[in-house]
């Protein structure tokens, strides 16, 4: 008769036992594919900020709502949320992108824009004056909602992108004459700088002129006096030629 225990011991481990000595490989397999899916995570996240980088710099620069990816509607809260989400996320020191610091201070300057009370007013008068242009070619109301279905069928380009597209056709030509009249500013106080230039130095040769001919008035004096002595000698000597 066979002992029981010698069977079992004969047939092999137990399916339990089994279990306990596959456990560590499986463990050691599961550590491996936990780091291969941290390093993707950590690699698509490396990408995705390179990607915003570049959107950054390549985004309109006149228009800060471009920058930020924002609609104008977004209120300040909005807006500082937003700016905290992107900075964190292109930050210089979480971003190997050459140019991450460059598109983090275009993003400072966009929110600092759009913070700005009086600025922002600015750049919403054209935007809004954009829409108006683009409804009226469209032959529709100025008062026409965003939402109107009306808008939703006029095709490709869509209403957003036209009015995007004329603001910044309108931001550029304001850039271009604002650039114009600091140019010419420029140029009229490089006029004025000039003229000032050449009174100073008119004044300056007037005083050196009025120097010299105080500092040789004794020498004209002289010069007169000896011219006056000799004529008067002359003058004797024919007197006394004609007696003679």
């Amino acid at each position: 008769m066979s002992n029981p225990s010698s069977a079992q011991s004969s047939a092999g481990a137990t399916p339990a036992e089994s279990s306990k000595a596959s456990t560590p490989a499986a463990s050691s397999s599961k550590k491996a594919d936990d780091e291969i899916e941290k390093l993707l995570n950590r690699e698509a996240s490396a990408f995705q900020r390179e990607v915003e980088v570049e959107r950054i710099l390549k985004a309109f620069k006149l228009n800060a709502y471009d920058i930020l990816d924002l609609d104008v509607s977004a209120t300040p809260e909005e807006i500082k949320k937003k700016y905290r989400q992107l900075s964190l996320f292109i930050h210089p020191d979480k971003t190997p992108h050459a140019r991450a610091p460059e598109a983090f201070d275009i993003l400072k300057k966009a929110e600092s824009e759009l913070s700005d009370k009086n600025k922002r007013e600015e750049l919403d008068a054209v935007i809004n004056q954009a829409r108006i242009t683009i409804l009226k070619s469209l032959n529709l109301p100025t008062s026409t909602a965003d939402n109107d279905y009306k808008l939703r069928e006029i095709g490709e380009p869509s209403f957003r992108i036209r009015v995007r597209a004329k603001a910044k056709d309108m931001l550029i030509e304001e850039e271009v004459r604002r650039r114009k009249a600091i140019k010419m500013n420029l140029a009229n106080e490089g006029l004025e700088a000039r003229k000032k230039d050449e009174e100073v130095a008119a004044r300056k040769r007037k005083a050196e002129d009025e120097k010299v001919w105080e500092d040789t008035r004794e020498q004209r004096v002289d010069s007169w006096r000896t011219f006056a002595n000799n004529n008067s000698r002359k003058k004797k000597k024919q007197k006394v030629a004609l007696l003679g």
